[in-house]
């Protein structure tokens, strides 16, 4: 492997897989540079596997190079820095049915700093971009990036009813699948492999080997759809020798938590304040440019519009703004939250109207069965896949966007998954401040 310098360099191994659970997702950040320092992952890490719902906006460049750069990130802004940064070149992203911002396939685009901003810009015209207003042409991008995104859904498998299936259990470690073998997804027996994972905590604590469920169906069978291709993401992995596997919880159950914030008729009028309108695949990158534009002048209208309203929100200021041609609905707005809030959090307000632009938030609270089913889906992807350099893991459960009631349980099946792939691993519980590895 080399480095970014071109020198060769041998990487470090783990002696057990680490795994760092964090809260917010931006904290995984500087565990995997940490892991870059210390010769585990390369300088740029070829391959990132990221189950999440994939969210991201600009980010001035300048924090990207200074000491507080992590103190800056959100959860909305950290995998675009990185990438900027070097350290991202091809980012994989396995997203569950219900979340599909970005267009499903292959993306190249280039990541670099704006040279009229000094912000992190791309040239993807995908719509998920082009609302965000990230999109430049590439001549006015410096200190450009290449980036490497595949967009892959996860379908999660039904889950099978058979006792005949429930009572067969493999243990047996089964030789290791070739990339042929592999371009057949994978076909889980959804019964064997909930036993062995019950199995594998009475194993892990007596020292045994965790048996291997099995991850084969008869072709006969329909119960047991295939889940993601791996013969696909196998054929991205053979580039690099190292990668790092990030996991949000949310990708197994998501709350859009500014439905809960606000009434019905609110939300509705966010979107109409906040609505992009996608523009027509025939146009020009000089078309697009434009539509950027005026995108980004809506949005810093409206940002301007909420902050005012900090300061006070007095019937003169909700006017002065409602006359601005597509305000009109920002009275009904004013009205019905200082209905039913003594003093209206306009920052948050602004924050849930990002939010709305040319499709929703996910919003899919899965039950158990589901919840299950999307577990098997990854548990057998990773089977047919080679062991990650390291794996981080957030919860997202107190900004609400994974259930506070499911993620400990989502959490628990996740690292027992880990554990049945990879045997012993090195916990650590970065988001509980008294937590020590385990």
């Amino acid at each position: 492997m080399s480095d970014s310098a071109g020198e060769c360099v041998r990487l470090r191994r783990y002696s057990e897989l680490p795994v760092w659970v964090v809260e917010d997702h931006q904290e995984v950040l500087p565990f995997i540079y940490r892991a870059i320092g210390s010769k585990h992952l390369p300088a740029v890490i070829l391959e990132y596997i990221i189950l999440e719902l994939y969210r991201t906006i600009e980010m001035d460049v300048n924090l990207v190079v200074c000491t507080p750069f992590f103190r800056e990130l959100s959860i909305e802004n950290w995998i675009m820095p990185a990438v900027y940064a070097g350290h991202f070149s091809h980012v994989i992203w396995l997203h569950p049915t219900w979340a599909q911002q970005i267009k499903e396939g292959k993306h190249h685009f280039l990541v670099g700093k704006d040279t009229s901003t000094t912000t992190i810009r791309v040239t993807s015209t995908d719509y998920y971009f082009l609302s965000d207003g990230l999109y430049v042409l590439e001549d006015q991008l410096e200190n450009q990036k290449p980036l490497h995104l595949d967009v892959i859904m996860v379908k999660p498998c039904k889950l099978c009813n058979s006792q005949e299936g429930n009572d067969a259990v493999s243990s047996a470690k089964k030789p290791k699948r070739t990339l042929e073998d592999a371009e057949s997804t994978a076909s889980p027996n959804c019964d064997s492999y909930s036993e062995g994972l019950e199995k594998d905590a009475v194993t892990q604590t007596s020292g045994q080997a965790s048996p291997e469920p099995s991850c084969s169906r008869s072709p006969e069978s329909q119960e047991c759809q295939t889940a993601v291709n791996t013969g696909q993401v196998l054929e991205i992995l053979k580039k690099g020798d190292a990668f790092v596997l990030d996991i949000d919880l949310d990708f197994f159950s998501v709350k859009n938590p500014f439905k809960e914030m606000f009434t019905q008729e609110e939300y509705k009028i966010l979107q109409e304040l906040y609505q992009f309108k996608k523009p027509d695949a025939s146009l020009t990158e000089e078309d697009l440019v434009d539509c950027v534009d005026t995108r980004i002048h809506q949005l810093e209208d409206l940002e301007a519009t909420f902050a005012d309203l900090c300061d006070g929100d007095d019937e003169d200021t909700i006017q002065r703004w409602a006359s601005n041609p597509g305000m009109e609905s920002l009275v009904p707005l004013v009205q019905s939250l200082k209905k039913r809030m003594q003093v209206p959090d306009y920052e948050m307000v602004h924050q849930a109207g990002l939010t709305c632009d040319y499709s929703e938030l996910p919003h899919h609270v899965s039950t158990e069965q589901e919840i299950e089913s999307l577990i098997q889906s990854v548990y057998c992807l990773l089977k047919n896949l080679p062991k990650p350099t390291l794996v981080t893991i957030a919860r997202s459960s107190l900004d609400d966007y994974c259930p506070s009631e499911q993620v400990d349980t989502i959490q628990e099946k996740v690292l027992a998954v880990l554990r049945s792939l990879y045997g012993t691993l090195d916990i650590h519980l970065a988001y509980s401040a008294d937590a020590s590895p385990s």
